[in-house]
């Protein structure tokens, strides 16, 4: 399953050293606006401790975690909609994202350059969304006109297209991102097919020197996480062995990177489950709600026809007992059928006709 988060926000906001961090890819990250020219496009795991353990048990040939795309998408500025800043351009690569990052600065550098002169998280957070919004309005504007036209013909599914169209481009005129709408089950994958900029959810990374702050960033439709990218910087650039103990020593529970991580994938609506064994530990990304067939085809498209059964055990219950041969032994592993719902943290082995 391929997942991607585009990072965006204004010139010299920090969007492109976190893609540093979080990819180790040498993408500039000069000062100065528009150094990011094309996307940047890095796969970065996701920490997830309950792999660690699993291997631990089944002390496999490899371990694979899971994975999120994340894309560095060059800085926008007022007037992107129109084509500042090659603004088009950005644009087309937000759309291709499966969700946003937003970076909104709240750090003072004299040295780094600020694209309005003046640091305000708030007007920042508003220029780009109105960017988003803007866009939308140009794109529902033109396939509303069309539709409208087309629907004069009497034909059902343009007129209720019309509908759902007039109603996205009057929210979007308020100033409003399509993401704070409603639509009904069937609306929803006509609107989804719109890919419209505005309607993809949300995390808003505060880039900030001061983690007790927290400034005004005005109505809110996303997650906010506060993440100082100096900092992670300096974590980053220490050996695998010892970011944990300096991430300690600050006194995090975590690194800022790994809660942009995780946050990111519970956006996007997902749930991870595992497969172990003496060849591999594996985590697989599913979306929520996804039953056994579906889950099985994760692994191998044939795996959803040929779906005979799983067998399921939490991985809690797994690490305690020590074992796949104990857990059998002790009845542990369950089977389940084609109804069932896969919970995050099932270690599973499907049963399937090849």
């Amino acid at each position: 399953m391929s997942l991607s988060i585009g990072i965006v926000g204004l010139p010299n906001v920090g969007k492109s050293t976190l893609f540093n961090i979080l990819t180790k890819k040498n993408v500039d990250a000069a000062n100065y606006p528009f150094c990011t020219i094309d996307p940047n496009v890095g796969v970065v795991k996701v920490p997830d401790k309950r792999l660690d353990e699993l291997a631990a048990v089944s002390k496999p040939l490899k371990v694979i975690p899971t994975a999120i795309e994340f894309v560095d998408i060059a800085g926008l500025v007022a007037g992107a909609s129109k084509g500042e800043g090659l603004g088009n351009q950005f644009l087309a690569h937000i759309r291709e994202c499966d969700a946003i990052c937003e970076v909104v600065r709240n750090f003072q550098d004299k040295n780094i350059i600020h694209v309005s002169g003046v640091v305000n998280p708030k007007e920042d957070k508003e220029t780009i969304n109105l960017e988003l919004i803007l866009a939308d309005l140009g794109s529902i504007g033109k396939r509303l006109e069309k539709t409208r036209k087309e629907s004069k013909s009497g034909n059902k599914e343009l007129i209720a297209q019309t509908v759902i169209l007039d109603k996205i481009y009057q929210h979007l005129e308020k100033g409003l991102a399509a993401r704070s709408l409603e639509f009904s089950e069937e609306e929803g994958l006509f609107v989804k097919a719109l890919n419209l900029l505005s309607l993809k959810p949300i995390i808003y990374l505060l880039n900030d020197d001061d983690a007790s702050s927290s400034p005004d960033l005005g109505e809110m439709d996303g997650e906010v996480i506060t993440v100082n990218v100096k900092i992670e910087a300096e974590i980053a650039a220490l050996a695998e062995e010892e970011q944990a103990e300096y991430i300690q020593e600050l006194g995090l529970e975590q690194s800022g990177l790994d809660k942009l991580i995780a946050a990111s994938y519970k956006l996007l609506g997902l749930d991870t489950f595992f497969t172990t064994g003496p060849d591999e530990s594996r985590a697989w990304t599913i979306k929520h709600g996804a039953k056994a067939p579906e889950a099985a085809g994760v692994i191998h498209t044939d795996f959803i026809k040929g779906f005979i059964r799983a067998e399921v055990i939490n991985w809690e219950q797994f690490v305690a007992i020590g074992s796949e041969s104990k857990a059998r032994e002790q009845g542990l592993i369950r089977t389940e059928g084609k109804d069932y719902v896969v919970k995050d943290g099932d270690v599973c082995n499907f049963l399937v006709n090849r």
